[in-house]
């Protein structure tokens, strides 16, 4: 695809998620503003990121920290980089010098090494999955005593609350009961929603959606 269509086409599909993001918090009385939306350009061309970066686009999404190294070092410095993988012990130091922002710390040993890193944000993830199917997170009934301690690390200042939904569940359910045990911890910001249910997630109040085929298309595997 030569870049002028590329372009046309990334335009069209980020002003329909702008467009579909502002229906959202409107019919919950909320306002654009108040969330933030995060391009996941894994397996993506940083050429794509170019384009959305001229677009507007200041917070882009990776899960793997070789792409987002790599891009990071391409893309200007104003742009913030959210890493929202499952975190590697031996890859802390790498994304630390990155990524601005973690999504998915689920490991109090993780995070006491993260701590040697100031200046990052983080987000706590939630497993709302049976133990015999979990896929990493802290499962939702440990949460209280795990962000006790994740707190107590003066480096780590925990921002909030991440979740994807398990399979077959239901979206709205799952947000909502994350959002309120958020709350209950004196936490108001949450990382929850994707392509396929970022309304939900608005409605149950995310503010922090993380859109990757709805703008960027079907992925296409490295490999």
């Amino acid at each position: 695809m030569n870049s002028s269509r590329r372009e046309e086409e990334l335009a069209g599909r980020l002003a329909e998620v702008r467009d579909e993001l502002a229906a959202a918090a409107s019919s919950v009385g909320r306002t654009p503003e108040e969330i933030t939306l995060i391009v996941v350009t894994k397996n993506f061309p940083v050429s794509d990121a170019q384009i959305l970066f001229d677009l507007g686009e200041r917070n882009f999404g990776e899960n793997r920290d070789n792409e987002g190294a790599e891009k990071s070092k391409i893309l200007p410095d104003s742009v913030t980089w959210h890493f929202q993988g499952q975190v590697q012990g031996k890859k802390i130091k790498s994304i630390a010098e990155w990524a601005n922002v973690v999504h998915s710390i689920d490991s109090l040993e993780h995070a006491a090494k993260f701590n040697n890193y100031p200046g990052l944000e983080y987000f706590i993830q939630v497993s709302m999955e049976p133990a015999a199917q979990h896929r990493g997170g802290v499962p939702i009934d440990s949460l209280s005593d795990f962000y006790s301690h994740a707190v107590t690390l003066a480096n780590l200042p925990v921002q909030g609350l991440m979740v994807v939904p398990p399979l077959g569940s239901d979206p709205s359910t799952v947000f909502t009961e994350v959002a309120a045990k958020g709350r209950e911890l004196g936490l108001n910001r949450f990382s929850m929603g994707m392509s396929g249910d970022f309304r939900e997630a608005i409605a149950a109040g995310a503010t922090h959606i993380r859109v990757g085929s709805s703008i960027l298309g079907s992925r296409v595997t490295p490999a």
